[in-house]
């Protein structure tokens, strides 16, 4: 049963989760023992956590194919709809190099580069998500990166889930390895002999995945360290109860840790909404999952008005946000913190996980007070440029230099100061 609480009693902080020192231990062993062995550590710890023993990591286009033949042709179609979806939506994101001409003839500028190579983790076994292969690689796409390598890793017959391969062809993404946890990680953080080391790795996994991007920071770039699934649903008395409940547990049913609260005004929907959930719950294959998250962390805020309920959304700073209340187009402006948004009674969540455009790697824990979701600037890199005239290097030379010998540094002001000469010479 779902708690009913008022703004003061409702836990606004969740903490993120950093591991047993444990799990740690084992991640740091694992990317220590990658990087000094390459593809014979990739190999043991392999078929030491997935059971399987392979001789090649490499995916084959014959398998690839045959993933994308399993499919059902629906499903096929689905996912063909959705990649153009979201490859519309977030070319709407991309930057051009930009510069600026003064008339002294100095030119600045910014310089707009793809990385060049870059790596995606898509969870594999029960976990397994063709939609991440979408979400994580279009943006990599239309940003202009030029390689994508996915890794997964493989079910104990040795084989990926047909709709990570099919997702996989439908992108043209070719360099495809069965290698999961935190040894895939370290192998595309690192590089092996088989696999080469990436810029950047993006995609969820589980604590030992997040671990392993965590500690690998720095070495490559990673997009965030997610943590478990969140909905905030602020909803009025014009909001519909089934509609509400089937969204919470839309959340709930991801993890035994995730998150679903209801915000609200009106103590009756709040009564409603509580039996909705109990009802839709008993009917749910993954019950047993989305009863421990709702009873753990799931919870429903009275509060005095909107106002009040702006603001504790506000302060939650959600992953996933509905706004199932009266005119939401007109009140979105007042959401200064959420990852998404889903407005009105048509919106409900899974749309932006599966289809509508909008990508679904989303800040969580609260990261959506200085977090965005993944997006096309993730894959890319900016240069600055500078043209210094003779002209200005003249005007501003001195000024340039106090700069410098103000913070101790001679050396800085004789190299603007050893031009001098030249510009005078030149009658600059």
């Amino acid at each position: 049963m779902m708690r009913i609480v008022n703004a003061d009693e409702l836990d606004i902080q969740r903490e993120v989760s950093q591991g047993t020192e444990e799990q740690r231990r084992i991640v740091l062993d694992i990317l220590d023992s990658v990087r000094r062995e390459g593809d014979s550590a990739v190999r043991r710890y392999t078929e030491k956590f997935d059971g399987i023993k392979l001789a090649s990591f490499l995916v084959t286009d014959e398998e690839r194919r045959a993933g994308r033949a399993q499919l059902d042709p629906d499903v096929m179609s689905a996912l063909e709809q959705a990649a153009e979806n979201i490859r519309r939506y977030h070319e709407k994101q991309t930057r051009q190099s930009w510069w600026m001409t003064e008339d002294s003839g100095t030119i600045l500028g910014q310089m707009i580069r793809p990385l060049r190579r870059v790596g995606i983790y898509v969870p594999g076994g029960t976990a397994a998500y063709p939609s991440s292969v979408l979400m994580n690689a279009i943006p990599a796409q239309v940003a202009g990166v030029e390689e994508i390598v996915m890794v997964t890793p493989p079910g104990k017959d040795g084989k990926l889930n047909p709709g990570v391969l099919a997702a996989a062809d439908l992108l043209g993404i070719n360099e495809i390895y069965k290698v999961g946890g935190a040894q895939a990680v370290a192998a595309l953080a690192y590089g092996t002999e088989t696999i080469e080391r990436v810029d950047k790795i993006t995609g969820p996994g589980n604590i030992f995945v997040a671990l392993a991007k965590r500690e690998v920071f720095g070495i490559v770039d990673i997009d965030m360290i997610a943590g478990p699934s969140e909905i905030v649903v602020l909803a009025d008395d014009s909001a519909d109860p089934e509609f509400v409940a089937a969204d919470l547990l839309s959340q709930a049913e991801h993890d035994v840790m995730a998150s679903a609260v209801l915000v609200t005004p009106s103590r009756q929907l709040a009564e409603q909404v509580r039996q909705e959930v109990e009802k839709q719950l008993a009917e749910l294959p993954r019950k047993e999952i989305a009863g421990k998250s709702i009873e753990q962390y799931g919870a429903i805020c009275v509060v005095e008005n909107l106002e009040q309920g702006f603001d504790v959304v506000n302060r939650l700073a959600p992953e996933h946000l509905e706004l199932l209340i009266e005119r939401p187009l007109e009140q979105v402006g007042k959401v200064r913190n959420a990852g998404a948004v889903f407005l009105g009674e048509y919106s409900s969540e899974p749309i932006g996980d599966y289809f509508a455009g909008p990508n679904h790697v989303l800040p969580t824990n609260g990261t959506a007070r200085f977090s965005s979701p993944l997006h096309v600037d993730d894959f890319i890199k900016k240069s600055s440029v500078i043209y210094y005239s003779g002209k200005d290097l003249a005007h501003n030379a001195g000024k340039i230099a106090s700069l410098a010998r103000m913070e101790g540094l001679e050396a800085h002001a004789r190299a603007v100061e050893a031009r001098l000469k030249r510009t005078r010479n030149r009658g600059i």
